[in-house]
């Protein structure tokens, strides 16, 4: 896209009343054009092909196709960056997983306050999506080409691993924790994501995942062979006492602008756990998690960056390396095998 020209978007949806009342708001920011709308699958594939779009905004659910199997028809033969607005809708993973960049929860239309929040957040995810890298290969995950190392267990298991992500993040981090051992080390994951998907997201981990994988609660203990996911609107962070490690969950102002924040869960790592603990910042836009993987690696944690190929937005990634925080800078694929290399030193 040139630079300072209007990101050109296209809206999906088989609402004529939403897609009028969302073509109106994202007219005020000066920075959108909307370019056509779209009813249905078939109306978009073919406005698609004729304008040409910088963005596309869709609705999960269509009338005549499913919003994951049009992504599936369309991402390989033309990667144009997707915004899903959704309901609360598990299908928006198989969406995300078939190609979708990212997504906002679909608002509550008799509330003018919800919609104007929801306007705002959109705005900005169009922004973002209009720079993102959007992957042809739709794969659910890619595998690495050789046979994972072998967990050792040498003290490993009060070890701590924290992952933050944000923007393509659920992908990504679905393809580093489905390639580690059921006896992994305890796992904290800050995704950015509304409530409510939180608890869809670990649930779905959950079932292609060798360990467990649920939604933190406060206080849950954090034990060998599970991941404790941040939901969506509680701040995560590590603490300990005489039995070990658990988590506090507890809402609170957005920090980095986000809540939960990679920076809180990365800090409070930092702090009570130190060199006996893992840092990995993957893809997303903005800087959460930045300063707070230095604090870790100047704490002695082994730190671990997505690198810019493998990224759909390379932002966090990105501000980490150039401040020091990354000691290792690597693809998404590669990064399950640095953790248990690292753990079996």
């Amino acid at each position: 896209m040139p630079i300072n020209s209007k990101i050109r978007v296209l809206i999906v949806d088989d609402s004529l009343f939403f897609r009028t009342a969302l073509q109106k708001a994202l007219l005020s920011d000066a920075n959108i054009e909307i370019i056509g709308t779209a009813a249905n699958a078939s109306e978009a594939e073919k406005k698609i092909k004729e304008l040409s779009p910088d963005v596309v905004t869709m609705d999960v659910e269509m009338p005549d196709m499913r919003g994951t199997d049009f992504l599936k028809k369309l991402i390989p033969v033309n990667p144009v960056p997707v915004v899903l607005v959704s309901s609360l809708n598990i299908g928006i993973f198989e969406a995300l997983s078939a190609g979708a960049v990212d997504f906002v929860l679909k608002p509550n239309l008799r509330n003018s306050s919800d919609f104007s929040i929801f306007c705002q957040e959109l705005c900005v995810k169009i922004k973002i999506a209009a720079s993102a890298k959007v992957k042809k290969n739709v794969s659910p995950v890619a595998s690495a080409s050789l046979p994972m190392p072998v967990l050792s267990g040498n003290g490993t298991a009060e070890h701590i691993i924290a992952i933050g992500a944000s923007t393509g993040g659920t992908e990504a981090t679905a393809e580093i924790l489905r390639q580690l051992p059921e006896d992994i080390p305890g796992i904290l994951v800050v995704q950015h994501m509304p409530v409510g998907f939180t608890k869809m997201y670990a649930d779905r981990l959950n079932k292609i995942c060798k360990f467990t994988v649920q939604e933190a609660q406060n206080g849950d203990r954090v034990k060998q062979g599970q991941a404790l996911i941040a939901a969506g609107d509680k701040h995560m962070t590590l603490e300990k006492d005489f039995k070990g490690y658990y988590v506090k969950c507890a809402a609170g102002e957005k920090v980095s602008g986000h809540c939960p924040s990679v920076d809180v869960l990365f800090r409070s790592v930092a702090k009570t756990a130190g060199k006996d603990a893992m840092g990995i910042i993957l893809t997303g836009m903005g800087k959460d998690g930045a300063a707070g993987l230095l604090e870790m690696r100047n704490k002695g944690s082994y730190t671990i960056g997505q690198d810019k190929q493998s990224c759909v937005v390379y932002g966090m990634p990105m501000v980490a390396f150039d401040i020091g925080a990354v000691e290792k800078q690597a693809p998404c694929q590669s990064i399950a095998r640095l953790i248990i290399q690292k753990l079996n030193k």
